[in-house]
């Protein structure tokens, strides 16, 4: 195991060899255009096998971001206004104009918006906290995929307060929001409308210096008109795999590639139960270094994620272990590079979840965390070695996960992946992995077709028979009308063990079956009309069935302001080998149970002031009956305010005993300004019978400085926030800025 992690370090070590090498060959990008295309002189763009193009150029004379278009470099440059309407009309005519400038000098990619609006007044401007969610507000974005490989790429998006929202593309169409790296954009509200500018900086970016083409692509959102207007789409979508070109980078600096982000946290924590306090100060330090502009080496020393935003509270009424997102920063970075044959929850033979935290959710001290992760050649690579602290039994561990990917054809890869290391046992665990990820976009029918193979065995000490397991997909996804379906199919092995991934049920196979229907009606309310089945199918490997989910849903609808109305039925049958506690001293028995349910959704759109969710279903549970009852709401009545509820009550009876589950959410957020805000978020759960708060004072002055006030508390209730007796507590105070070199 040892072994297995230092060969992975010491390929980090080799790298600066093969950094210099490449560096000497490729001191400037060259520019080219495509044969028998000629530049517009006034728009700067060419239009090459049906992908749009855009020239860009260099300036000496960068702007200053201040939300105003007046610096000398805008009146020199071409903008970009050919945009089309991607909903609710694909390639119709925008109700708004648009111009986009670009330009760049050595160090940062600059983009600016002036977007027109009749009723400037309307526009949707609410939230105001950045790292909160704006997708609900009028916005602008930038889709940017320097390798042009169709495949992954960058998201950066604004709402007219200037709030940052970013993401990493897994896969062409799975955007991942939680990754966060430095940027800069200014915006405000005038009589005309609204403006926009950014400056991404080439350091925050992975890209190949010898490549002049970058994907690249714009978008815009009218909120209360629930338009989304690009200048680059396909069938709906708006992602690497449909952008277009921007040509022109030439002479592009990363500086000396280096980063240093110190921090520094001070806690103190107390348990009420056997009455410790503890008091500590805890420096940290995470270092990056780009050994090419491709390749990005991170070494992160005595971690900490006090900062990190809390898990929300589950009941679980099944009998199979419950996902979770990973929400941390250090493992957050280049994720895309980790993904493994378009698996997202069973089956994942890594989820970076599995390190740093124990069974039971509570944080395990990180010694020492390496990462190598970017692009060489074709070949997207990605190596991680962590040395884990030990905790309870577990003794001190190094884990070790390695990652390469050959993009083929022309959006299509093929790739291996292999860890080692278990970071919730003693025990001897390695895996590898290969898969096959195929996809076209360019069918003659204009639809777009994907699939995926994939193989797997985990090898566990002291375990010698069924260990893998593999899989195979198909799908033709579909944003426009007509019909879109997918097949999948696994073969999960009852010993297959990934310690660092994911599973909750094995000894499986596993069919899952798709098929929907849309139809975009020309209606002055009606936007979407869909017709959906999806079947899954769980058999037992050594024979027998386990498990049938079936879910129609002959109705849901859309309203051109948003809203949504869904009808659904159900169909499950579940045979039980072993007998689960389902709630305390409440056993589900063995044998062959079915049970239907029917219900009804309702939702308001969430651009409203007030945002309503109400979702009603009732039918048959094991033996008995259940009912459920979900309610949700979000009040936005000015951009500094938001409050949120949501409630979930389930009503079960069964012939052994009847009881109802109840779990409660509450977010309280202030924004004081974009650079100071407060997010409170209190959670309750009669099954747990315990509550808990999480509350979050942050400053952020500017991107890559941060300030943290966090309180984190904990209660015992036996009712529902009433009774509560105090069970831990912990408030941290942390700090980190990064340092660019």
């Amino acid at each position: 195991m040892v072994r297995i992690a230092c060969f992975g370090l010491g390929w980090v070590s080799l790298v600066p060899v093969f950094a210099s090498a490449q560096d000497a060959r490729s001191s400037t990008a060259i520019v080219s255009v495509e044969p028998n295309t000629t530049p517009d002189a006034s728009t700067g763009l060419v239009t090459s096998a049906g992908q749009k193009r855009m020239i860009i150029f260099k300036t000496d004379s960068p702007p200053v971001l201040d939300g105003v278009l007046d610096d000398p470099v805008w009146t020199q440059v071409a903008p970009i206004e050919d945009f089309h309407q991607y909903e609710p009309i694909d390639h119709g005519e925008p109700s708004e104009r648009t111009l986009v400038y670009l330009t760049y000098d050595e160090d940062n990619f600059y983009v600016a918006a002036r977007m027109w609006d009749s009723e400037p007044d309307q526009i949707r401007a609410r939230q105001l906290s950045q790292g909160g969610s704006a997708r609900w507000d009028d916005g602008f974005g930038i889709y940017l995929d320097p390798f042009n490989n169709k495949r992954t790429g960058y998201m950066f998006q604004t709402n007219p307060n200037g709030v940052r929202t970013e993401g990493t593309f897994e896969t062409p169409t799975q955007l991942n929001r939680d990754w966060e790296d430095i940027w800069y954009v200014e915006a405000r509200i005038n009589d005309e409308g609204w403006i926009a500018e950014m400056a991404i900086p080439f350091r925050t970016l992975n890209f190949d210096p010898d490549n002049p083409d970058w994907g690249f692509t714009l978008e815009r959102q009218i909120a209360r008109k629930q338009e989304s207007i690009s200048w680059s789409s396909y069938n709906r979508r708006v992602n690497p795999g449909s952008a277009g070109l921007v040509s022109g980078f030439v002479g592009l600096q990363q500086g000396r590639g280096l980063d240093l982000v110190p921090s520094i946290v001070t806690a103190k924590s107390e348990d009420f139960t056997d009455g410790v306090t503890r008091s500590e100060i805890k420096p940290a330090l995470d270092v990056f270094y780009n050994f090419t502009p491709s390749l990005t080496g991170v070494l992160t020393l005595n971690t900490d994620f006090s900062a990190t935003e809390a898990d929300d509270q589950r009941v679980n009424l099944t009998r199979f272990g419950l996902f979770f997102p990973e929400k941390r920063d250090f493992f957050l970075q280049d994720v895309d590079i980790f993904s493994f044959g378009d698996l997202r929850r069973n089956g994942m033979p890594f989820h970076s979840r599995r390190i740093g935290l124990s069974a039971s959710g509570q944080p395990v001290d990180l010694e020492v965390g390496t990462k190598l992760t970017g692009r060489v050649g074709r070949l997207n690579v990605g190596v991680l070695g962590v040395q884990q602290d030990g905790f309870e039994d577990v003794n001190s561990s190094n884990l070790f996960v390695g990652r390469v990917a050959a993009n083929v054809l022309r959006e299509s890869s093929v790739g291996l992946i292999v860890t080692d290391g278990d970071p919730r046992s003693n025990l001897d665990n390695s895996l590898m992995g290969i898969d096959f990820r195929y996809r076209n976009t360019s069918l003659s029918s204009g639809r777009s077709l994907e699939g995926g193979l994939w193989y797997q065995n985990s090898n566990t000490q002291g375990v010698d028979t069924e260990q893998d397991a593999w899989g195979v997909s198909l799908s033709s996804p579909n944003n426009n009308q007509g019909f879109e379906g997918d097949i999948a199919f696994q073969h999960i092995e009852e010993n297959f063990n990934p310690a660092l991934g994911f599973v909750n049920r094995s000894g499986i196979e596993f069919t899952d079956i798709g098929v929907a229907y849309r139809h975009l009606p020309e209606h002055r309310w009606v936007r979407e009309i869909a017709h959906s089945i999806t079947m899954r199918t769980y058999d037992r490997i050594d024979g027998g069935f386990e498990s049938r989910f079936m879910f129609f849903e002959p109705i849901e609808l859309e309203t051109n302001n948003g809203d949504l109305f869904s009808m659904q039925m159900t169909y499950d049958r579940e045979v039980l080998l072993e007998p689960f506690e389902i709630t305390d001293d409440v056993v589900i028995a063995t044998g062959d149970y079915e049970f239907s349910t029917y219900g009804i959704e309702l939702a308001g759109a969430n651009e409203r002031v007030i945002a309503p969710s109400f979702e009603y279903s009732e039918g048959e549970f094991y033996n008995g009956d259940r009912v459920e009852v979900t309610l949700g709401a979000e009040w936005r009545p000015n951009r500094r305010l938001l409050l949120g509820l949501d409630y979930e009550y389930n009503d079960i009876k069964l012939p052994q005993s009847d009881f109802i589950t109840r779990q409660i959410q509450v977010n309280a957020n202030f924004s004081f300004n974009p650079r100071w805000s407060w997010l409170n978020l209190l959670q309750y759960d009669n099954e747990s019978k315990s509550a808990g708060l999480n509350s979050r004072l942050r400053w952020n002055p500017r991107s890559g400085q941060d300030l943290y006030i966090v309180l984190n508390h904990g209660f015992s209730a036996l009712r529902t926030f009433s009774g509560l007796d105090s069970t831990q507590s912990e408030f941290s105070i942390k700090y980190t800025q990064t340092f660019r070199f």
